[in-house]
């Protein structure tokens, strides 16, 4: 069920979302060869921390999973294409690849959720391009996301875009509402049928996260 959160809730996941946005753009900052995932997933907790905050996704246990989630950030390289475990096997990264950053954050018991991917010192023409046409995606299902509208509006917008790019739709991963805990309802898919899906309303927060692959 999709929850409708208050205008005091909304006030306090803004300022969340803006801390995490700025944790994300720092630890960003520290994408280069030779360094590890471990080193990217302490300096996210570590900035957390010293915000005053807590980490969501550590320790958090997603519906099916066989065990808690052990990183308060995912690292996925290249062909992973979500929640890569920073902080076991440790991968250093390397000059071309590209590196998704999804992170978590608790403000004042409310839950956000960001991601951004970033390249590795030069990458090649076909990774930057996937690079940008999922950032103009993402800023399409935000466009999209209105009251009144619906999810498979969304999902419709993001894939009417995409398609010319000759890149494919993850469909068994979407966006979600956010808020209360790290995943709720709605599911947000990045493809649909106009019109359709669940109704959005004023007051839901939901995180829309556009996620492709090369061919």
């Amino acid at each position: 069920m999709s929850t409708i959160k208050t205008k005091e809730d909304i006030k306090k996941l803004r300022e969340g979302g803006k801390r995490l946005a700025r944790i994300l753009r720092e630890v960003a900052s520290f994408v280069k060869p030779g360094v590890s995932t471990d080193f990217l997933n302490s300096k996210a907790h570590e900035l957390i921390i010293a915000g005053g905050d807590t980490s969501a996704f550590l320790n958090y246990t997603p519906h099916g999973a066989e065990r808690p989630f052990p990183a308060s950030l995912c690292v996925s390289v290249n062909d992973e294409i979500v929640h890569g475990i920073p902080n076991e096997k440790p991968k250093v990264l390397k000059e071309g690849d590209i590196v998704s950053l999804d992170l978590g954050l608790i403000h004042e018991g409310l839950i956000t959720d960001h991601a951004i991917t970033v390249g590795v010192g030069t990458i090649s023409k076909e990774a930057q391009k996937l690079l940008d046409v999922t950032k103009k995606a993402l800023d399409i299902g935000i466009k999209a996301a209105k009251g009144s509208k619906k999810t498979g509006d969304i999902g419709y917008a993001i894939q009417k875009y995409v398609e010319p790019f000759d890149v494919g739709i993850i469909e068994e991963l979407a966006g979600h509402g956010v808020g209360y805990s790290v995943h709720e309802d709605p599911f947000v898919p990045n493809y649909g049928i106009a019109g359709e899906g669940v109704l959005l309303k004023p007051g839901m927060v939901i995180a829309i996260e556009p996620m492709f692959t090369l061919g």
